[in-house]
C-alpha cells in the first residue's frame, strides 16, 4: 500500500496556498471549484502530495500541537531565515536529537505544525 496524499481544511484557500507554495516550495498541480462551495487544491509532486479544501460557510479549522507535517530541507540556518524575512515566527526549535537530524517548527495559516528537517547523510 503506498501513502496518497495528506489532507488540509483551510480557513483561507489564498492565504494557504501562498503558504504551501512560497513556503513549503510544493508546486500547484491543480484547483478546482465544486458543487455546494467547495473549493480544492492539489500541491506536491512524487511522494510529497497535499490537498487543500476549502468550503464556504464552513467553521474555521481547529488544528491542535499534536500532529505536525514534516519537509525535508537542504540547510536549515537557510530556511529559518527564509520564514523569519516572510514574517513567520519559529514556534520551536531548532532542535537537535542526535548528530544526523536538526528541524524546527512554524504554524501554517491554519494553525497546523510544520516541522522543517535537515538531516544529514549518515556515513
Amino acid at each position: 500500500m503506498d501513502f496518497s496524499w495528506t489532507t488540509i481544511r483551510v480557513n483561507d484557500m489564498e492565504e494557504s496556498l501562498a503558504f504551501y507554495q512560497e513556503i513549503v516550495q510544493l508546486p500547484l498541480q491543480g484547483r478546482s471549484d465544486l458543487e455546494g462551495g467547495m473549493e480544492l487544491a492539489f500541491l506536491g509532486s512524487g511522494e510529497t502530495k497535499v490537498e487543500l479544501i476549502w468550503r464556504k460557510g464552513e467553521k474555521p479549522a481547529h488544528y491542535g500541537q499534536d500532529i505536525s507535517m514534516g519537509f525535508f530541507v537542504d540547510d536549515l540556518d537557510v530556511m529559518m531565515k527564509f520564514v523569519t524575512d516572510r514574517g513567520i515566527p519559529i514556534l520551536g526549535g531548532p532542535f537537535k536529537p542526535n548528530e544526523h537530524i536538526r528541524f524546527f517548527y512554524v504554524l501554517d495559516p491554519n494553525g497546523l505544525r510544520i516541522q522543517f528537517v535537515e538531516q544529514k547523510k549518515r556515513l
